[in-house]
């Protein structure tokens, strides 16, 4: 099974890390990172470089593409969008995590159908017409896309047991010792103290998610 991560500048590092730590564990996976134009690409720290060993005219074909989500709330690269578009009429699965959902919208994949996201993104989705759900991991035919980043690790545990079966993702679920247990129970807006929920919507309001 071919799994496409797509790369692009700003992309958030653990929406990719954690899909790929996880997919790549399985048997019979073949992964290729691609962006725009093949080497460095830069997360939106500006200090964690992945490698994409690809390019868009490289890739037309592929089981699997793996959307990841960005701070910045730039409109979705029309290159990005165009290849996405393509390439979704030849997957097993099209999956994001966290605002990468925005790119899934744009490439008209979300069409008709509720989708997850960051929380502090939301509104993004409702703008496009999408209907946003607070669910971890939501479920669309082969489109599949979860809520922020650490999400990204259910979504890919998701996508193993419908392509793998159960019993494999729960052997790579062991094997990564996958056993949430936060130290805080502060891991959505319903949860977070109210001082804190306040803290980062400001945060976000400033980033502009």
């Amino acid at each position: 099974m071919k799994v496409a991560y797509l790369l692009y500048p700003r992309f958030t590092a653990l929406d990719v890390v954690g899909t790929f730590q996880v997919l790549n564990a399985a048997p019979g996976i073949e992964s290729v990172f691609v962006a725009a134009t093949s080497g460095a690409v830069i997360d939106h720290t500006g200090l964690c470089a992945l490698q994409a060993g690809a390019c868009l005219a490289d890739v037309s074909s592929v089981d699997v593409v793996v959307v990841p989500g960005s701070e910045c709330s730039c409109d979705p690269d029309p290159a990005l969008v165009e290849w996405l578009r393509a390439v979704h009429l030849t997957t097993m699965f099209t999956i994001s995590v966290g605002t990468g959902s925005s790119y899934l919208a744009a490439a008209g994949v979300l069409d008709g159908c509720a989708a997850a996201t960051h929380w502090a993104s939301a509104q993004r989705l409702t703008d496009a017409g999408i209907t946003y759900s607070a669910q971890r991991v939501v479920r669309a035919g082969k489109v599949l896309t979860s809520a922020g980043a650490s999400a990204g690790i259910d979504l890919a545990l998701t996508l193993l047991g419908l392509s793998h079966g159960p019993a494999v993702a729960q052997a790579v679920q062991l094997a990564l010792e996958y056993d949430p247990q936060p130290p805080y129970d502060a891991g959505s807006p319903a949860k977070a103290p109210a001082d804190i929920g306040e803290l980062v919507r400001s945060f976000y309001a400033q980033r502009c998610i």
